[in-house]
């Protein structure tokens, strides 16, 4: 059985809890192995990628698809699409959903730390990173932040 070659690249906020969560439970559907995921964060980011600026990466998700750079939620629509799951996705397609998505996408972007902070505190819904200072663990003090 050959590997399939990766058709989708994305460039994702490693040491923010809900995108490592998102970017994990894609690569759960990802049977042919046709996304890669790239940790903005990893020491040798840039050498590898140099076309890729970390800090507008910071701000809107980025990916290669095809040859060419796909942003924010065409990288979403893509991506769960290549996966099997598009029907979940399918509203981000519609003229009128994706205006108003994109603009609830770059505010929920921009606050991602402390809505991922408070998510995972509160109900333990993200992946705890350790990376950045954004490392949240359950203890008796549930806003113990270490």
């Amino acid at each position: 059985m050959t590997k399939e070659r990766t058709i989708l690249t994305i460039f994702f906020d490693g040491s923010c809890p809900l995108c490592t969560l998102e970017m994990d439970k894609l690569k759960q559907y990802d049977h042919n192995n046709a996304i890669e995921l790239v940790n903005i964060h990893q020491a040798d980011f840039q050498f590898h990628y140099p076309g890729i600026d970390v800090d507008k990466a910071m701000r809107i998700l980025h990916g290669y698809y095809n040859g060419e750079v796909l942003l924010g939620l065409n990288v979403t629509h893509r991506a769960w699409t290549l996966v099997g799951k598009g029907v979940y996705v399918a509203p981000l397609a519609m003229p009128i959903f994706k205006q108003i998505a994109h603009i609830c996408y770059l505010v929920v972007a921009k606050y991602r730390k402390p809505i991922s902070q408070f998510l995972y505190r509160n109900f333990q819904l993200g992946k705890n990173t350790c990376d950045k200072r954004s490392c949240y663990e359950k203890y008796n003090n549930a806003n113990h932040r270490r």
